[in-house]
């Protein structure tokens, strides 16, 4: 490891620090509201009869919501990396589309399809000429149906990194497997994915985190979650406190997945001992093979993406979108969500560089950015409005607007972090060694080598904090500046009123806002794998 200067270290440290303040404050003013407030009868009440079947609920959601999302991503992510079939070039791309549909829109349009005055079971009873009560149909309004939805939105999370660690991958290592003889399935198990691992249970981290403070699609679907407990306590009962309570459970959850994730790689390293990251040849396929490939792709984009995408405008056409202007709220969720990214991807370098050149307290921005994820968009709200009244300060003008893009921060920083952090684990060690016996450091270092290292893992988490910001509603709704209006809010407001074909619009308009990061990502992956170092 290269030494560093102590000016260097200082300012490290110091920037750490900052961002840490920074990221923690509304955190930790809603925590400490919770830890300070008085009980009451309403935390009585779930303390001892609710806060249970809360947790037990939460935690079989994401162990089924985990085994969904492995079960789609990893195997789309390593068709695309390493094999040519039909479609390839297409399915590297739009697999992320499902990302940028927010789960509540998601859920509605499901519960339409499978309902029982939906199209699907309407047509089943035309043809067999059944009733309702004669015949079994999934219920999506079960917690089977729930981890099914949040699946569909943020198997993404997953792919994204693990398509980045696979295109990546050395050359030599997997040239070397394939002269032994480890083809198929073997070579992902014994090359593949113990090469992109960390990458993966960093994605699978994040997405089991934003699965967990999830409100929108638990609450229409009737599955009484702690994200469901949070909001409700909050919004209902006028339970501040309560809520911030709730959050500590799941602030709870988040940092054991964190535990976990560090116990599952142990000591292992992933740095490549090849300088050569070219990009692997792939393999064509050929006969069944490739159609059985292009059917697994195609299967997932139709039923993440096309197919609820699909009755959504089917809605539209039928009821129509409404006269509303779109505009506004269009460049509202733009500008928060360039504005939120850069500042998101700012603090994220800090943390990941000053504390992986140092190798000091790297578990406390860890810490502090994952409660920030982990905690549901009105905690984190919440938090600000309590910093607000503290200081007097109200929600107008510019003051306001800023204090939402310093929320959006707060709250993904994480998701920005921890994709870096893992592109640094899997660099070569010898750039180490090369740096230092050429007299690289300081901001030369971090031009020529970190950042170029850091790339793939920054465009991952840009593209994701991007599209979950714009995506972002409770802390929207709380603290956005008095006559601004986001596509969020505005697609949450129809859907709230169970008009769903005005929701199409803003949905559809959030979809297309993601697309160009999604093609810069797809751009950046396949580039990256071509260069030789």
């Amino acid at each position: 490891m290269q030494r560093l200067t102590p000016s260097s270290v200082y300012t490290g440290r110091m920037l750490t620090v900052f961002a840490l303040i920074f990221v923690a404050l509304p955190i930790l003013s809603a925590v400490w509201f919770g830890m300070s407030a008085g009980g009451g009868s309403t935390w009585d009440h779930i303390l001892h009869n609710r806060l249970l079947p809360y947790t037990l609920t939460t935690l079989i959601v994401l162990v089924l919501v985990g085994g969904l999302i492995l079960a789609i991503a990893l195997p789309c992510a390593w068709l695309v990396s390493m094999y040519s079939f039909p479609g390839r070039r297409v399915f590297e791309w739009a697999l992320i589309l499902p990302l940028a549909m927010p789960g509540y829109v998601m859920s509605y349009a499901w519960a339409d399809l499978f309902g029982v005055a939906g199209p699907v079971q309407s047509a089943l009873r035309s043809s067999t000429g059944m009733m309702a009560r004669d015949y079994w149909f999934p219920d999506l309004f079960t917690v089977p149906g729930l981890s099914f939805i949040l699946a569909s939105t943020l198997f993404p999370y997953v792919y994204i990194i693990a398509r980045a660690a696979f295109t990546t991958s050395s050359l030599a290592t997997l040239e070397a497997a394939r002269s032994l003889g480890v083809s198929g399935v073997g070579l992902f198990r014994r090359v593949g994915f113990p090469a992109a691992r960390p990458a993966i249970v960093a994605g699978l981290a994040l997405a089991l985190m934003e699965a967990a403070a999830d409100y929108g699609a638990a609450n229409f679907l009737g599955i009484q979650t702690l994200g469901v407990g949070i909001v409700r306590a909050w919004s209902s009962f006028g339970e501040p406190a309560t809520a911030a309570r709730l959050a500590l459970v799941l602030i709870s959850i988040a940092f054991l997945f964190v535990i976990l994730a560090r116990v599952s790689k142990g000591h292992a390293t992933t740095r490549q001992t090849s300088t050569r990251w070219l990009t692997p040849t792939r393999i064509a396929l050929s006969g069944a093979s490739r159609w059985a490939a292009f059917s697994l792709c195609a299967t997932v984009l139709l039923v993440a993406f096309f197919i609820p995408l699909g009755r959504l405008l089917w809605l539209s056409l039928e009821v129509g979108t409404g006269s509303a202007p779109m505009l506004p709220p269009l460049i509202a969720s733009l500008v928060l969500g360039l504005a939120g990214t850069v500042l998101a991807l700012i603090c994220a370098l800090s943390f990941t560089l000053s504390t992986w050149l140092t190798r000091r307290v790297e578990w406390l921005p860890r810490l502090i950015t994952t409660a920030g994820y982990a905690a549901p968009g009105v905690v984190l709200g919440l938090g600000a409005l309590l910093l607000l009244k503290a200081t007097g300060m109200g929600l107008s003008g510019a003051g306001a607007f800023v204090l939402l893009i310093c929320i959006y921060a707060s709250r993904f920083t994480a998701a920005g972090a921890e994709p870096m952090r893992a592109a640094l684990m899997r660099a070569p060690q010898t750039l180490d060694y090369a740096t230092r016996s050429l007299g690289g450091r300081g901001v030369r270092r971090l031009l020529q080598i970190d950042l170029p290292v850091l790339m793939p893992g920054a465009l991952a988490g840009g593209l994701i904090l991007f599209v979950e910001m714009i995506k972002e509603l409770p802390a929207t709704m709380m603290l956005r500046p008095l006559g601004m209006e986001t596509l969020a809010v505005r697609a949450n407001f129809y859907a709230t009123d169970e008009r769903l074909a005005l929701a199409t619009l803003p949905s559809l308009l959030i979809t297309l806002a993601g697309l160009g990061p999604v093609l810069l990502l797809s751009w950046q992956l396949s580039k990256s794998g071509r260069v030789s170092a």
